[in-house]
């Protein structure tokens, strides 16, 4: 929605802007210097796990990724929340705690931050960071001919749907949790060490396929993925079969669908969850061929459930083609 309204709005002329939201990128990219530019971004939402420390934690990893995805390093942010009058205040305390923790992980620091009252609990920050003009990751760098590195295993919005309906298995919310609150920071150590990385973007809230599209589209290319290869998180497939479906999910499929193509052995619900919005999910890289199996090999060396889940060709039809 914020898309289309923009998109029909006259657009500033800032020779230092970078990235802005034309490519519907990760994050701002605003040039102070030859040397320095600046990465910024905000995200927030609603609650999607039932203890607020862990809420707290997955709400700044997710901010966080943003910067991390752009090549970016996070230097301070502002928190934004939405909280009831008459709510506890412990249940604030822990949430911003929580926020706090990975933040300090990050070597991000607070320096401040906006509430309101509102019935509906969210939190959220709005992250600034730092990078190289000329080091800057895009989504729209992607290459025919470079392989696809997905470093996080799917299914986060499937499981939260499940333990909104509090029936969702206690290993299911642990390895999501686990997942959620994993910041991006090592993995996006490992792209800046000199590979040939040509795009790189985080999967969250439009899915796999979403964010996949916006690569492709930014790119002038079009993606092969295979379906068998992408990570997921145990109890996803169950929760799909079980019917735990969030709305995001369908709102992401009605969008982005016309563009895949299917081969025909592929289920349908291993199709459903590419389209399950993720919080804090994984980096999509576009890596040079020749520099795949180093890249892959080190991202898993570093604690990342990373795979090499498809391929960049040139572009055609469908834009987008899952395979088994």
């Amino acid at each position: 929605m914020l898309d289309s309204v923009l998109g029909k709005l006259a657009r500033q002329h800032d020779p230092n802007v970078l990235i802005g939201f034309e490519t519907a990128d990760d994050a701002g990219v605003y040039q102070l210097t030859p040397e320095l530019a600046l990465v910024q971004t905000v995200d927030f939402f609603t609650p999607i796990v039932d203890d607020p420390f862990s809420f707290g934690q997955i709400a700044a990893t997710n901010a966080l990724s943003d910067i991390y995805a752009m090549g970016g390093r996070p230097m301070n942010a502002l928190a934004l929340v939405c909280f009831p009058e008459s709510g506890d205040v412990a249940v604030l305390e822990a949430m911003l705690a929580g926020g706090l923790s990975k933040m300090a992980e990050a070597n991000c620091t607070i320096i401040g931050g906006h509430s309101i009252r509102d019935d509906e609990i969210k939190l959220g920050y709005a992250v600034t960071g730092t990078v190289h003009p000329q080091r800057v990751l895009a989504n729209s760098g992607a290459r025919a001919g470079d392989r696809l590195i997905f470093t996080k295993a799917i299914g986060t919005g499937v499981i939260s749907t499940a333990i909104k309906r509090g029936q969702a298995d206690p290993a299911w919310v642990r390895e999501a949790v686990q997942s959620m609150t994993t910041l991006n920071r090592a993995a996006a150590e490992v792209v800046s060490q000199g590979f040939e990385v040509h795009g790189m973007t985080d999967v969250t809230g439009f899915g796999l396929i979403g964010h996949a599209r916006e690569m492709a589209m930014a790119s002038g290319v079009s993606l092969r993925i295979r379906a068998s290869l992408v990570p997921l998180l145990d109890g996803a497939l169950e929760c799909v079969r079980t019917g735990f479906i969030p709305g995001g999910l369908l709102a992401n499929r009605k969008f982005a669908e016309s563009c895949v193509g299917y081969a025909d052995d592929v289920p349908e619900d291993i199709r459903t969850l590419l389209y399950d919005p993720q919080t804090a999910g994984g980096l999509l890289i576009a890596v040079a061929p020749a520099e795949a199996a180093r890249l892959l090999s080190e991202l898993r060396s570093s604690g990342s459930s990373a795979a090499d889940i498809g391929e960049v060709v040139p572009k055609q039809k469908p834009l987008i083609a899952v395979s088994i």
